[in-house]
């Protein structure tokens, strides 16, 4: 196929998905490797100036591990060596150095730190996941790397239009499900942002009104539109620039509001890859850093071959990624305080939740009921994510039993957790008289141990 070059190729302009294969120029894509790859370095290097290798992976002495991988840390010294090699990698990844290998290895480094703890549970942690993970499919190194440079036959101006729209589409997933999961009576009522904006009357201009219920729900109610808007707005070219003008500023509102980490960053720089796939180019031409290219017609082959089987890898991606986040519509109870259904769902800032866990062992000989101290097994950070948590409680009063089992004990493990949802009372989260250990967790399903919601948003705690 022979285009001019620069030319956009719209995907479904005409309704064919061959058009998926029609290339396009990778000034963008080629763009967002080196800002993935800056952002990721920033990250790595956040970890050794805070001192969270060893915050969260040296000094506990248990990890909520993910089931079913059940992970554990590597030694300390070993710990420290992979976020140094993370850090080597992201490198790599922005000049392009051994694209493939670099790619792959992050993916699956990062995924190993990811799987350790569950407290450390963020959105933007699993959006790395996987980013890293398509990148490693995308050819984002045929321009302006290194490896453009070593190995001539990759070097092109174009690469196949799905590369771009499967990132789009994995970067406008958190915005759309975002605002989906934002359609539930707590926020429409302007829950939980009534509690966190008191805290922030400060903020310019708008701060002063915080205490005010109509600004409450016009937070409430503008976070939810924006989430729901912003992907059409920006594949509009009439409406992008606005789009993205909002979003930034959106963006910028959390970085003063929360502590939300790269988060803010990494989306502002992954939207604008729904601008014009040559957009970088003609920014630079503008401002006279590189000069008007010749026109002329490049030849850009797809492999038939590889095809049928991208589609199918293409179908069977979106079809996980729409599932995950509308799944909890299957399972029993509200998704905010059962959890089930939670995760890889991007619920962000959604809703604030406490609570008081304590647990009790019944030995099973002696029938002798004993208090556990959790501070002897955990650290604070973990037990306050604990805190509500049904999936970590059961992990935990699991792990109780193998720990006195070792000692020769048999035991019963029984949770005493209350929990508050959006500052409504707290009530039981799990139920105080089953026997916890010996109890299975449904991983696609409700779990009879964990209690429904029960309390009304009105009853909400002194």
């Amino acid at each position: 196929m022979e285009i001019q070059k620069g030319e956009i190729y719209e995907v479904f302009g005409k309704g064919k998905l061959k058009n998926l294969f029609a290339p396009i120029d990778n000034a963008s894509i080629v763009l967002f490797r080196i800002m993935f790859g800056l952002i990721m370095l920033w990250e790595v290097t956040r970890y050794f100036k805070f001192n969270w290798i060893e915050r969260y992976w040296v000094t506990p002495d248990y990890n909520f591990a993910y089931t079913p991988f059940n992970l554990s840390p590597l030694p300390e010294n070993w710990m420290y060596i992979l976020w140094y090699v993370l850090g080597v990698l992201a490198v790599c990844i922005t000049i392009g150095l051994f694209y493939r290998i670099s790619t792959v290895l992050f993916f699956l480094i990062f995924t190993y730190t990811f799987l350790l703890e569950q407290a450390r549970y963020l959105n933007h942690f699993y959006l790395v996941v996987i980013v890293s993970f398509i990148l490693i499919f995308i050819p984002a190194h045929r321009n302006f790397s290194i490896d453009s440079k070593i190995f001539k036959n990759i070097k092109s101006p174009f690469n196949a239009s799905w590369n771009l729209w499967l990132i789009r589409f994995t970067v406008g997933i958190p915005y759309f499900f975002g605002g989906i999961a934002k359609i539930n009576s707590d926020w429409l009522r302007g829950y939980p942002l009534k509690d966190w904006l008191l805290g922030d009357l400060s903020f310019p201009i708008i701060g002063q009104y915080f205490t005010e219920h109509w600004m409450i729900l016009i937070m409430s109610y503008s976070g939810l539109i924006l989430d729901l808007a912003v992907v059409p707005v920006l594949l509009f070219k009439r409406t992008g620039v606005i789009g993205f003008i909002a979003i930034c500023l959106f963006h910028l509102m959390n970085v003063e509001l929360f502590q939300i980490g790269i988060f803010p960053w990494f989306m502002i720089a992954a939207t604008s890859l729904y601008f014009s796939p040559d957009w970088p180019k003609r920014v630079l031409r503008k401002i006279g850093f590189i000069g008007a290219e010749p026109s002329q017609l490049v030849n850009f082959k797809s492999n038939p071959k590889y095809q049928k089987a991208i589609l199918y890898g293409l179908a069977l991606y979106f079809s996980i990624q729409v599932f995950l986040p509308l799944r909890h519509w299957l399972i029993k109870g509200d998704v905010n305080w059962t959890e089930e259904g939670h995760k890889y769902s991007w619920r962000m800032k959604l809703r604030s939740k406490d609570g008081r866990t304590s647990f009790l062992v019944k030995n099973k000989a002696t029938d002798e009921i004993l208090d556990v101290n959790i501070r002897g097994y955990l650290k604070s950070w973990q037990e306050r994510k604990m805190g509500g948590n049904p999936d970590m409680i059961w992990k935990f009063a699991k792990f109780l039993k193998e720990e006195y089992g070792r000692m020769g004990i048999d035991v019963e493990v029984y949770a005493q957790a209350l929990a508050s949802l959006n500052g409504r009372e707290y009530q039981y989260i799990i139920d105080p008289n089953v026997d916890l250990a010996s109890q299975k967790k449904v991983f696609f399903g409700h779990s009879e141990w964990v209690l429904l919601l029960e309390v009304p948003l009105e009853r909400q705690r002194k």
